[in-house]
């Protein structure tokens, strides 16, 4: 009878996850912002906000930890998320529990874990708000709360995003299949397949709305050089940070894809060209204003953008050349800058 109750609790905590929506999703800028000053506050390796799958923990958020997901079965976020209250493990080597456990015998080589259950409107166990470390911790009573308070922070958001315009988007348009081949994993943004998906969704969507789908063509200058310089490591470091970078350039309804390479472009509905081209220039400083953090170095690096409008008598790729042709120019004209594509050619004008 306990058996059959416990089914029941995770067929309906496994039901409200899959209503959120958030299974495997491009990283959102605003949970990276979170994760990002919570490894600041705490001074751990790792901070993730993870969900609990049917089989598998998966990261919506991550830093410190390059893999996207791990088996449930290995997870400590799913003993986190069997109980109302923070889960600790102060030292992973002492706990029976974990001690022979892959993740910490294993890289990432846990020492210290603790998880904050986040919780769906409906009060069901989505995963957790975590810490990882590679050494043993204790947390104070302050440090406590304050994880706790991070992670209402979360949990908010996520409760926010529910009703998101892209949620509803990928609740009508996706499924959880179609969206797993549409996600790199190595940025954690749409891909190109995700990338041909949405430049038809969004073309309509602007025409239905009586305005321009805008392409934004972004591509990190001299970037061969950190490979050649710092290796393919440092390389995929800097493609993510610029991921993320990107991604909190844009306005929350725009899309960001990575095209291939160091190549990324963005979807934006839009008035005009001048709008387009004030959220090209948020995305160019938010590349070279500060320098990209590497283990053993800082690297200064600049980003050149092509901007097109897309007119309602051309389609998205051919906006898309247009855009291309344009971060050409915006090479060939010293790099670390815009340019706006000719306007289309057609019998029609834009």
């Amino acid at each position: 009878m306990l058996s059959q109750k416990l089914s029941e609790i995770e067929h309906q905590r496994q039901a409200a996850l899959d209503d959120q929506e958030l299974l495997d999703t491009p990283a959102d800028p605003y949970l990276d912002t979170i994760v990002r000053v919570v490894r600041d506050l705490f001074g751990v390796q790792t901070v993730l906000v993870s969900l609990i799958d049917r089989d598998r923990q998966w990261f919506k958020s991550r830093l410190g930890l390059d893999i996207a997901e791990t088996p449930r079965s290995i997870s400590f976020c799913d003993q986190a998320i069997k109980s109302t209250q923070m889960f600790v493990v102060s030292d992973a080597h002492s706990d029976p529990r974990f001690r022979d456990n892959q993740l910490v015998t294993d890289n990432p080589y846990v020492r210290f874990y603790a998880g904050q259950p986040l919780f769906s409107e409906e009060g069901q166990a989505l995963g957790t708000l975590c810490l990882i470390d590679s050494q043993p911790k204790v947390l104070s009573p302050a440090e406590i709360q304050l994880l706790k308070d991070m992670a209402t922070l979360a949990e908010g958001y996520l409760k926010l995003r529910r009703f998101s315009h892209q949620t509803e988007q990928l609740r009508d348009a996706l499924s959880r299949e179609q969206r797993k081949a549409m996600l790199d994993q190595l940025t954690q943004l749409w891909n190109r397949a995700g990338l041909e998906h949405f430049l038809a969704v969004e073309h309509r969507a602007a025409h239905d709305r009586g305005v321009y789908l805008g392409v934004l063509f972004c591509d990190l200058d001299r970037f061969k050089q950190v490979n050649d310089t710092h290796g393919h490591d440092a390389g995929d470091q800097v493609l993510w940070q610029t991921a993320r970078r990107v991604s909190a350039a844009v306005r929350p309804n725009d899309i960001v894809t990575r095209n291939g390479g160091e190549e990324f472009v963005v979807l934006a509905q839009v008035k005009d060209a001048h709008e387009l081209e004030q959220i090209a220039q948020r995305i160019r400083s938010k590349i070279g204003d500060s320098h990209f953090t590497l283990e053993q170095t800082e690297l200064p690096l600049t980003i050149s953008i092509g901007c097109a409008l897309t007119c309602e008598t051309e389609t998205g790729h051919d906006a898309m050349k247009r855009a291309d042709r344009a971060l050409y120019r915006a090479k060939n004209n010293g790099r670390n800058r815009v340019e706006i594509a000719d306007p289309f050619k057609s019998n029609s004008s834009c």
